[in-house]
């Protein structure tokens, strides 16, 4: 497998650009669901609270401080030939590992108790995502797990910064309260040009190809159950 460097591409394969398309596909899908969940449609709507953002932050905590654990255990999972690979999503993986304290201190500028996040337990749905990506991290060369980046990283890119603004409005609080998001919204983007790339290197085959975009939409579902969970699991 020839090396390729680990950002945007100028030119995509032909089974790269076609996956690209289908991962594409997954992501409306994954916005059309996302928009029926009832904390981000009180969100779209105009009705949400202060106290739905920091239901939101204690719901995403737990998942945020396993993130490290998942990337670290994907980037182990790559062999020798693949070298450059495990290094690239090891830095990732040491940009986002303290990601959670961020979190931690917008809750608190909310005026919420440190102690209470601390002591968050994840719901039923991160539950169910964080054992996931834990599963097929372990797997040797995940590749699928660009399907997992391209949901989670692309939430970052595509929805933080409008969610952080519209929290913003709503709620009276500052841009001392949305750090976690609003960082998310300007460091997501370099790491989706890297991602672009490893699609195109990692992508070799129709099977492969498959696995990338099947693991897009389990992670898509299980993180809109995470948030679905905000309600139902009160």
């Amino acid at each position: 497998m020839a090396n390729v460097p680990l950002t945007r591409p100028v030119a995509l394969t032909e089974l790269g650009q076609a996956t690209l398309r289908r991962l594409m596909r997954v992501w409306f899908e994954f916005e059309r669901a996302l928009a029926t969940v009832p904390i981000i449609r009180r969100l779209d709507l105009g009705t949400f609270t202060r106290q739905d953002y920091q239901n939101l932050l204690l719901n995403l905590r737990p998942q945020v401080i396993e993130g490290s654990r998942w990337i670290s255990r994907c980037a182990s999972s790559f062999d020798r030939e693949h070298s450059d690979i495990r290094s690239a999503i090891l830095r990732h993986a040491h940009d986002e590992h303290r990601d959670y304290e961020m979190l931690e201190q917008d809750f608190v500028a909310t005026g919420g108790e440190i102690d209470r996040i601390l002591a968050q337990p994840k719901n039923n749905g991160s539950e169910a995502l964080h054992a996931f990506l834990m599963f097929r991290s372990g797997e040797p060369n995940p590749a699928s797990m660009l399907g997992a980046m391209w949901i989670i990283e692309g939430l970052g890119e595509k929805m933080a910064v409008n969610w952080a603004a519209r929290i913003e409005e709503l709620t009276g609080f500052d841009a001392h309260c949305t750090r976690f998001l609003r960082y998310h919204a300007s460091n997501d983007d370099s790491h989706m040009d890297k991602l672009y790339a490893l699609v195109d290197r990692l992508c070799t085959s129709d099977a492969v190809a498959a696995a990338v975009v099947s693991t897009a939409q389990i992670v898509g579902h299980l993180y809109a159950w995470q948030l679905q969970e905000i309600d139902d699991g009160r």
